[in-house]
Order: C-alpha cells, then sequence, then structure tokens
C-alpha cells in the first residue's frame, strides 16, 4: 500500500458517516483537553463508543477493548477534574523520572505480554504493535485524568506508533486523524506547560 494524496483523499471519501463523526468526535476531544475542557470527556466518550464499534468489527481486538476502556475514562475523567473542590479544578502536576521509568517498564512488559498472547490465540492483526498502542494508551489516558504534564509527550509517542499501525491495517483515514493528534499532543503539552509554569512561579 503506497501513501499518497490521492490513495489518502479516497480514504477519507470512502470513510463512514459513523467513522466520520467519531473522528471529528476525537479532534474535539483532543482540543478540549488541550484547553482543560471538562466537555473533552463527553466528547470523547461518544467517540470512543463508535470505535470501539469499528475496531471490533475490523478484528483489531485490542483496539476496541481500549476504546470501551477510553470510554470508562471518560466519565471517570469527568469527575476526577471537576470535583476536587467546590472552588476550583484538578490542577496539572508532573511526575518524577523515576516514576516514568516505572510506568515504561511496566507498559513493555505488559506490551510484550499481550501482543503474545493475541499472536498464539486470537487472529488478532499486527498484535505486538496492537499491543502497545492498547497498554500505553491505558496508562496514559489514567494520566491525563490526573492531569499530568508529561502524558501529551507519551501521546506523541502511541500516535505515532497508532499511524503505523493503522496504515498498515488500511485505515487511511484514521491515519489522517492520529497525525492529527500528534500535532494537537504537541500543542497540548506546550499549552498545559506553559500553564504549569506559570503557576509554579
Amino acid at each position: 500500500m503506497n501513501l499518497d494524496l490521492n490513495s489518502t483523499l479516497l480514504a477519507l471519501q470512502a470513510m463512514s458517516a459513523w467513522e466520520s463523526v467519531a473522528a471529528l468526535l476525537g479532534v474535539a476531544y483532543v482540543i478540549l483537553a488541550a484547553k482543560e475542557s471538562l466537555w473533552a470527556w463527553v466528547f470523547g466518550f461518544f467517540s470512543t463508543f463508535i470505535y470501539t464499534i469499528i475496531f471490533w468489527e475490523g478484528a483489531l481486538l485490542s483496539s476496541s477493548f481500549l476504546n470501551f476502556y477510553y470510554m470508562l475514562m471518560a466519565v471517570y475523567g469527568y469527575y476526577s477534574w471537576k470535583n476536587v473542590s467546590e472552588e476550583k479544578m484538578l490542577e496539572i502536576q508532573i511526575y518524577s523520572l523515576s516514576r516514568h521509568l516505572k510506568l515504561i517498564g511496566i507498559g513493555i512488559v505488559m506490551s510484550l505480554l499481550l501482543g503474545y498472547l493475541s499472536t498464539t490465540y486470537t487472529d488478532a492483526k499486527l498484535a505486538y504493535m496492537d499491543a502497545f498502542v492498547m497498554v500505553f494508551s491505558i496508562i496514559t489516558t489514567w494520566l491525563l485524568t490526573q492531569k499530568v504534564l508529561e502524558n501529551w509527550l507519551y501521546w506523541i509517542v502511541i500516535d505515532s506508533v497508532a499511524v503505523v499501525l493503522y496504515f498498515n491495517t488500511g485505515y487511511l483515514a484514521t491515519v489522517v486523524l492520529f497525525a492529527i493528534y500528534i500535532v494537537l499532543a504537541i500543542y497540548a503539552y506546550a499549552t498545559w506547560k506553559k500553564e504549569f509554569k506559570g503557576k509554579s512561579a
């Protein structure tokens, strides 16, 4: 499969109505999350509900389960950001390098294990790559619900791997979406970092 402008445009034109809606909701979710809006979780819930069905039908089992997890975390994230106190929402925080190294180590081990199980017992496509995206997205979504600044750095890596995954499985429209996610994650990191430094000064 060659990635060129013509094939990408054709993929976008052929994209189902539901996939289009999910993609637009997904973009809105990231933009709103960058702005620390509670509405991010509402848009995220409906986007991931649609993707749960789409990926299940496409035999990307880990991605389907991942989006179901996103749905649950959208509800948790909404209340996590909102209910810190009566007066203000949860504030941005940072984790130590050692804490991140532990998370990354756990993520790698779990990705290898899940990839092996998926390859051995299911017909999942690109199982190890799919597992990596799933495991680290689970970890990173939790970091986002806790407003950990570095979550956006994780998303840059995850979304880059997802671009390769969905390109190789034929989801060209979703490739475009995740390329947009990478740009938005960079923007969100810069926005949160500026705010964090402002409050820490």
